[in-house]
């Protein structure tokens, strides 16, 4: 079973802070990118994976998908989602990644936002998904960087010449990263890029961009505290088909 670490009370109650986590979508400040890769939505069956508080979910709907099921393992997170959804069309459902078992050929999308890297064995994930969805169906995700999360002792590291740099040793060395953020001994793990890349081609997927993402200048100037996100990618998002 995968580390349920949002139901850890210091845990959500840092992650209920954040600003993403305040104002949903908007608060995402990759959410642009995002919904660049996202195909139109009207009448699509969605399935989203790691819903959280249902901030996609909700807005999935509101674009006109005929339903939407939300999937978490997080008895907080799916609570304040039932809480702030109405519409009988969005579901949510208590699930593990790891063990995840979703019905063949049932849906047109299925998106997750930083999930995955909790997710130990994601080829079992990623076939899990391909056979949910139909054919022609998309598949976007977004995960940690793999840079951003190679290092056994992430953290800024001061340079010679007075700047900062981000660590990334071991990246060759994938499996558990644990890491202090909001609680101790958060379990994550690192795989390399060309990893997560081929286990999608080897589940049946077709790569259709990647996308290392990082603030645009017109994002830098409305929010400059993301000048850290020029320095090293943080996030990689996933678009791929059936």
């Amino acid at each position: 079973m995968a580390q349920n670490v949002y139901d850890k009370p210091e845990f959500f109650k840092g992650y209920s802070g954040l600003a993403r986590s305040v104002h949903g979508l908007d608060g995402a400040p990759e959410w642009p990118a995002i919904r660049g890769l996202l195909p139109g939505l009207a009448g699509r069956h969605v399935v989203d994976l790691g819903c959280g508080f249902g901030w996609f979910a909700r807005w999935a709907k509101a674009q006109g998908a005929a339903s939407v099921l939300g999937i978490d393992l997080s008895e907080n997170m799916l609570a304040r989602a039932r809480t702030e959804t109405t519409d009988p069309a969005i579901r949510y459902q208590r699930a593990d990644l790891e063990t995840l078992d979703l019905p063949h050929e049932a849906f047109d999308l299925a998106y997750s936002s930083l999930a995955f890297h909790y997710v130990e064995d994601f080829g079992r994930l990623a076939g899990t998904i391909f056979r949910s969805l139909r054919p022609q169906a998309g598949f976007v995700f977004t995960i940690e960087h793999p840079i951003y999360m190679a290092s056994t002792r992430p953290g800024w590291l001061s340079a010679p010449d007075g700047g900062r740099t981000w660590p990334v040793d071991h990246y060759a060395v994938e499996g558990e990263r644990r890491t202090d953020w909001f609680a101790k001994d958060v379990l994550k793990y690192h795989r390399r890029l060309a990893t997560t890349v081929n286990t999608l081609i080897d589940a049946g997927f077709a790569i259709q961009r990647l996308v290392e993402w990082s603030p645009t200048p017109e994002e830098l100037e409305r929010q400059p505290d993301l000048a850290d996100e020029i320095e090293r990618p943080m996030m990689l998002i996933v678009s791929a088909g059936k």
